[in-house]
């Protein structure tokens, strides 16, 4: 008797059965946050030489994946495109480089697909669209779906925090246009002084978020510690490799902004290859 043939299905299914296996791990989300591995992963010394080999891995894996890394990323641009659109009305026109900028802060969890991806092309094994949405069913999504809602609490606060700098500024009536927005920021006090301190509490939000999330979900994703331990672990790199850390996050801020120039659509290529690279970097910096 012929055996049937297993076959993966349309991506639509897929993706439902991902989820569906996604919902039995959130509720043990309490659990995860506490882990399995008795024992702390080991941070290293960082180098330079660090980030240039692990964005040239991260750009051999983009090369070797990239038609399932293109399916799977342009989701990140166009949400992006329609979050600028709606931003783009007169009561809200304040917050959009806030938005823009700030949705960097989501990227770490927007990733995880791609590092899984280079997780498993890694070990040799099927490291396609398959395998990125697999991820959705592994015992560890509670966890990564706890620091995600972290990121998003932060995405929302920066958004907040942004609309009241704003309001203390050049508010609180909303500007007329964008050609009078602009004029009043760059030639009235009041603008600059939104724009100074605008830009110096969005560096402080970007930096304990790459502090927090520069290793944290690759490392749950590689062994089951938990939330604590791998934000932790994430925490001891930043403390001991400040230079290299402060470096990687000017990195991927410059391919974020170049990414971001041509209507948010170079980041179709800018985010996987920062994707696949963070991989690699977890890599050389916890043992």
């Amino acid at each position: 008797m012929e055996k049937p043939v297993k076959t993966i299905g349309n991506p639509v299914s897929w993706v439902l059965h991902s989820l569906g296996g996604a919902s039995h791990y959130v509720k043990d989300a309490a659990h995860d946050i506490g882990g399995d591995v008795l024992d702390h992963p080991t941070v290293t010394q960082l180098s330079i030489d660090d980030i240039r080999i692990a964005l040239r891995k991260g750009a051999e894996d983009f090369a070797a994946l990239r038609t399932d890394v293109l399916f799977i990323v342009i989701l990140y641009p166009i949400i992006g495109l329609c979050l600028t659109a709606f931003a783009f009305q007169r009561e809200l026109l304040p917050i959009l480089f806030p938005l823009i900028s700030g949705f960097a802060l989501l990227g770490p969890i927007a990733a995880i697909g791609l590092y899984e991806m280079s997780r498993c092309r890694e070990k040799g094994e099927p490291a396609g669209f398959r395998a990125a949405l697999g991820v959705m069913g592994s015992p560890v999504i509670g966890s990564v779906l706890m620091i995600g809602l972290g990121l998003v609490l932060m995405f929302v606060l920066w958004l907040l925090t942004a609309y009241l700098i704003f309001t203390l500024t050049l508010g609180p009536e909303p500007p007329v246009s964008v050609a009078g927005f602009l004029q009043d920021i760059f030639t009235t006090g009041a603008g600059w002084a939104m724009l100074i301190v605008g830009c110096a509490v969005g560096f402080v939000f970007a930096a304990v978020t790459l502090a927090m999330t520069i290793v944290s979900i690759p490392l749950l994703l590689h062994r089951h510690v938990g939330v604590r331990v791998a934000i932790a672990t994430s925490l001891e790199l930043t403390r001991k490799n400040p230079v290299t850390v402060a470096t990687w996050g000017l990195i991927v801020a410059t391919f974020l902004f170049v990414g971001a120039i041509p209507f948010l659509l170079g980041l179709i290529f800018a985010f996987p290859i920062l994707g696949h690279a963070t991989w690699h970097l977890y890599r050389r910096a916890v043992t």
